[in-house]
Formats: C-alpha cells, sequence, structure tokens
C-alpha cells in the first residue's frame, strides 16, 4: 500500500486559484500512474486529471486549459500537484489524490482527502 498526505484546499473566490499537493511514500519505479479525483455532495467521484509513470497527462472535459497536473519524484517518495487556476463554483469538492501501482489495474490507493471551496 501506499501512504498519501494531501494538502493546499481551501476556501477561494470564483476566478482564483489553488495548488493542490500530494505525498505518496513510494518510489515512482513501483507507481504506474496517480491522479486526482474529486466528489461533490451527490454526485459520484470522477477523475480530474491523471499522469501515468512515463508523464503523459489526462484531464476531464471540465478542467481542461485550467487545471495543471505535475509530479516531482525523489528516492522514495513522489509528489504530485494540481494547479488550479480560474475556479469555478462547479469545481468545489472534495478533491482526492490517488496512486495505481505497478501491478495494479486500478487506482487502489487514496489519500484523506482536501476541500475545495469556490464562491461565486
Amino acid at each position: 500500500q501506499v501512504e498519501l498526505v494531501e494538502s493546499g484546499g481551501g476556501l477561494v473566490q470564483a476566478g482564483g486559484s489553488l495548488r493542490l499537493s500530494c505525498a505518496a511514500s513510494r518510489s515512482i519505479f513501483s507507481i504506474n500512474a496517480m491522479g486526482w479525483f474529486r466528489q461533490s455532495p451527490g454526485k459520484q467521484r470522477e477523475l480530474v486529471a491523471s499522469i501515468t509513470s512515463g508523464g503523459n497527462t489526462n484531464y476531464a472535459d471540465s478542467v481542461k486549459g485550467r487545471f495543471t497536473i505535475s509530479r516531482d519524484n525523489a528516492r522514495n517518495t513522489v509528489y504530485l500537484y494540481l494547479q488550479m487556476n480560474s475556479l469555478k463554483p462547479d469545481d468545489t469538492a472534495v478533491y482526492y489524490c490517488a496512486v495505481k501501482l505497478a501491478w495494479r489495474t486500478d487506482f487502489g490507493s487514496w489519500g484523506q482527502g482536501t476541500r475545495v471551496t469556490v464562491s461565486s
């Protein structure tokens, strides 16, 4: 398993920016992909953005052009970031960092979540 620690959520006005961070206690060599998901009340959890070990990125249509996922690799820790610009009230949700380990086909490790609230 992977320990994931998230930070960076908060309250921001529409049009503002936030940067989410996640520290994963694993070497990049054991990770297939990492991603940010979000869930708002009454809605299913959705993938916001993901990045593979090779650096390929994928974004939900609703955040393309506004959010950027990135990653920094240390020896036994991988840091995942989500830069969120031009935030909208619809972006309000709890955001989760997740990891897909190399030997798994699903995102099986999850952080505790960090809340993002965008006021209009």
